[in-house]
């Protein structure tokens, strides 16, 4: 990941670092991995961020008709 600098503002290559590293993900999987989850909470998490994908998936897919 790169973040280019223009004219030493620091502050919104900062600000634009840290709004990709949400959009990766990055900032939940630390705070997941800061305690120990069962492997059984683990599999019922990762379901609901399945049906929660699918779903937003689903409600963005275009029909033919559109």
């Amino acid at each position: 990941m790169d973040i280019k600098v223009y004219g030493n503002d620091i502050e919104k290559a900062l600000k634009t670092l840290k709004r990709q590293l949400q959009k990766d993900g990055l900032f939940k999987e630390i705070k997941q991995r800061s305690f120990y989850e069962k492997p059984s909470v683990k599999e019922k998490r990762k379901r609901r961020e399945a049906l929660k994908k699918r779903l937003k998936a689903q409600r963005f897919k275009r029909s033919p008709g559109n």
